[in-house]
């Protein structure tokens, strides 16, 4: 049975480069997944992602990355796409973890067989304390119609919720979108 990770990166102190987590926390909202299915809002914890990437058969990654491209355009990478190398280049302000995870992982031969990369273009990495801008945020229901079009590659359903609020959260209740967004002066 093939372990799938969904795995939602980023600083959702700063604007857009939080969209990872935001559409993972919302994929988690609205979906039951079945047990070989992990949820994770990975945040900005780079290299403590490093044992479950490597632990993973199949790794989605929900990220806001800047490949100059119209803000909110949203765009998928597979496999060997998806950057995986060491580098000092970055594609957003955590990148160079995710990659440096990616790439570790490739080093100890541990890397996913399987990765998709479901990215979008931010137009705000700048303003802390804002939340999602509105081509990043009108993302989000398509990343998870891209996510679960994936999941079903591998034969994964994933089960409507019947009360979103039912879903224990991913992170801290006080930094989910509608609290953060509450207490968010911006």
């Amino acid at each position: 049975m093939k372990r799938i990770t969904v795995l939602g990166v980023g600083n959702i102190l700063w604007a857009d480069e939080g969209f990872g987590v935001r559409a993972v926390e919302t994929l988690n909202a609205r979906y039951v997944f079945p047990e070989t299915v992990t949820l994770v809002d990975g945040g900005t914890q780079g290299l403590a992602l490093l044992p479950l990437v490597e632990d993973s058969d199949v790794l989605v990654l929900l990220d806001a990355v800047d490949y100059v491209l119209e803000p909110g355009a949203l765009f998928q990478a597979d496999d060997d796409d998806v950057p995986s190398c060491l580098t000092a280049k970055k594609m957003s302000l955590h990148q160079t973890s995710m990659v440096d995870v990616l790439g570790l992982a490739r080093l100890s031969e541990k890397l996913p067989a399987h990765i998709r990369l479901i990215g979008v273009q931010p137009l705000d990495l700048d303003t802390y304390g804002a939340s999602l801008s509105a081509p990043v945020r009108a993302q989000i229901d398509p990343s998870i119609a891209e996510t679960l079009a994936y999941l079903a590659r591998f034969g994964i359903e994933a089960t409507p919720r019947p009360t979103p609020h039912g879903a224990m959260p991913l992170g801290p209740a006080s930094v989910t979108l509608a609290n953060y967004e509450a207490g968010c002066a911006v």
